[in-house]
């Protein structure tokens, strides 16, 4: 069973999905940033591809973007970071699924199928490309993804129609990510506005389960959500809490308290 869709049997509700970019603050920094988000309560872990042309990202995830490119993070190295953090995972430590986002070009350019095997092998268990269309997902690399046992996971946006969504969600097999407005990333925005469009997709009663994304940052966005949804994600607000912090699993203790504690 892939890992998210063995989470997701495991827990139902009030799911906490945590972004980093990888690379960033330093290009060393990918496995205690791992293993801190594992120890203190995140439930799934989205690792950001640096890019330096990021179409939805916020000023924030920007910069910590041009910041891990300027470390000199490639997938090349994420992938053996990955590879040497699971071979000294501690045994019956508390694991979580892993989720790759960012974007085609730099996938295209490492080689798709190889960019997919490699996923598999260092412990992906899901994608996300957000401008790789759908047609193009059906016709050329679902195939690819069922055969490296990854999860696609696709974004909807308040303005995505019915008929898109409930085709997004005969194509997807883990979640689906709810982008709670059609701004960027890092945007503070008003979750309690957007509840019309939140009961809209939770009416669809729709096969996978929907995470909600963007403007999420403390715990009354996130309890906010999770009343919508079967849990959020949140990134600029983490990538704020570690930027400068001296000990990162300090950093991100502290973070993950504040959230799912009241």
């Amino acid at each position: 069973m892939n890992g998210i869709q063995k989470m997701f049997a495991e827990k139902e509700k009030d799911i906490l999905s945590i972004y980093f970019t990888a690379g960033f603050p330093h290009l060393n920094d990918t496995e205690i940033i791992l293993s801190s988000l594992a120890k203190h309560g995140a439930d799934m872990i989205e690792i950001g591809l640096p890019y330096s042309d990021p179409l939805a990202d916020g000023p924030v995830i920007q910069n910590s973007s041009m910041k891990a490119l300027q470390n000199g993070m490639t997938i090349k190295i994420l992938f053996e970071q990955l590879n040497h953090y699971h071979q000294k995972f501690p045994s019956g430590a508390r694991k979580v699924p892993l989720i790759l986002m960012g974007y085609l070009n730099p996938v295209l350019q490492y080689g798709f199928e190889n960019f997919c095997m490699d996923a598999k092998n260092s412990g992906i268990s899901g994608i996300i490309l957000p401008d790789l269309p759908i047609a193009e997902y059906e016709s050329e690399y679902k195939k690819i993804f069922e055969e490296n046992d990854l999860n696609f996971i696709f974004l909807v946006t308040p303005e995505t129609s019915e008929e898109r969504i409930r085709k997004i969600d005969s194509l997807t097999n883990g979640f689906i990510y709810a982008v709670s407005s059609s701004s960027i990333t890092g945007k503070n925005t008003d979750i309690s506005k957007q509840q019309y469009y939140f009961e809209r997709i939770q009416k669809m009663n729709l096969e996978n389960k929907v995470l909600i994304g963007f403007g999420i940052r403390d715990h009354q966005t996130f309890d906010a959500a999770c009343k919508h949804a079967a849990g959020a994600i949140i990134g600029t607000a983490y990538i704020q809490a570690i930027e400068n912090a001296e000990y990162i699993e300090d950093a991100t203790e502290r973070f993950l308290k504040s959230i799912l504690q009241a």
